[in-house]
């Protein structure tokens, strides 16, 4: 049974320079979009009680209460389901906060990106530092207390102290849980036609990132998953339903869902979706192989990593054995360890897992 879902909207007042992601700014379709999205989740969801439930995007704080209660009661929760809303410090007052508590929302999660005011400029983000830490203090009085920031490392002009400065600041100011995301400049962004001055190069960008790593342990934090890190109990259990490949729900327009044994993606054309909100971009049915590598792929990103015995289980295969030259190599490398269970990516090997996954896969 699938017992999570994700939402996805796509709407931002304005596109951020290093945003390649499937956002519209033509607001005025948001009364359209969600009819259409009500219509992909009563013929799409199959009633289950779910566990997990994350609002993402986009922004969708852009949507008022009214219209994220009529999402929500759409679907059956469990007592204790986390259920997530993405939020863009601009796009939020106490009064917006304590609507979103009323509605059972447990789990905020703020796109900071830096504290760095210069910086937020130069990456076109709508809001600065004083707005960040505001909403996140409107936030706790209105009775949050899982909340997430997202911050980018590599930014224009970013140095290594400025970065840890800002995970610093985060730790200090009380927030649970803290997602690090390199930057990347794909295709379809400001920064892909304007390349930026000043960006960090791969070896200041890895300095950044094993900094982080000790900066988040002196706070108390644990390095759970390759980007994220969590004080105890605040771990996201919607994004580790995805890291122990698990079944998920995808609901609205160019969002990613995997039930049945199929992994889907919903319309990217936002206008398209609105037509028609059930029509697939592509549906694809997983073979054990790909089941298998997902399992390596998924489980290296995790700090508790591969499980041996789980995948002997599921594929009847000795991991040890089949992999033994990759084992080999990379723990000669110290890149991987061995654990009780299975094998783990140390800190240095998540900087290169992309290149280590790949010899796996």
């Amino acid at each position: 049974m699938t017992k999570n879902a994700y939402i996805h909207i796509p709407f931002c007042r304005s596109k951020c320079n290093y945003c390649s992601f499937t956002s519209y700014c033509n607001l005025e379709l948001i009364d359209n979009y969600i009819e259409a999205l009500l219509q992909d989740i009563k013929f799409n969801y199959q009633g289950e009680y779910l566990n997990t439930l994350y609002i993402g995007g986009g922004t969708p704080s852009l949507l008022n209460p009214r219209m994220i209660e009529k999402i929500l009661t759409k679907f059956n929760l469990t007592l204790n389901c986390e259920i997530t809303i993405e939020l863009n410090p601009d796009s939020v007052d106490y009064e917006y906060l304590k609507d979103l508590k009323s509605l059972a929302i447990n789990r905020l999660s703020f796109g900071c990106q830096t504290f760095d005011d210069e910086i937020l400029k130069l990456i076109a983000r709508r809001h600065d530092s004083k707005m960040a830490v505001k909403s996140f203090n409107w936030a706790k009085e209105a009775g949050f207390e899982n909340i997430n920031f997202d911050f980018i490392y590599g930014l224009p002009q970013q140095t290594i102290s400025g970065f840890l400065s800002d995970l610093n600041r985060a730790a200090k100011l009380g927030v649970k849980h803290i997602s690090l995301y390199g930057l990347k400049i794909d295709e379809g962004c400001y920064f892909y036609k304007k390349y930026p001055e000043n960006i960090a190069n791969d070896d200041v960008q890895a300095d950044m990132y094993l900094g982080a790593n000790d900066v988040m342990e002196k706070f108390g934090f644990k390095h759970y998953e390759i980007s994220n890190y969590a004080q105890k109990g605040y771990e996201s259990r919607h994004n580790l339903n995805y890291w122990n490949n698990n079944t998920y729900y995808g609901f609205g327009c160019a969002a990613h869902g995997y039930v049945d044994g199929k992994r889907y993606s919903n319309c990217t054309d936002l206008e398209k979706y609105i037509n028609n909100p059930l029509e697939k971009e592509f549906i694809h049915e997983v073979t054990v192989r790909e089941q298998l590598e997902e399992e390596i792929f998924l489980g290296f990103r995790k700090s508790s990593g591969i499980d041996c015995g789980k995948i002997k289980t599921k594929f009847g295969i000795d991991f040890d054995v089949k992999f033994q030259k990759q084992l080999d190599k990379y723990i000669s490398a110290r890149l991987i360890e061995r654990t009780n269970q299975g094998y783990i990516l140390n800190p240095k090997g998540m900087l290169l897992s992309n290149q280590i996954l790949a010899d796996f896969l």
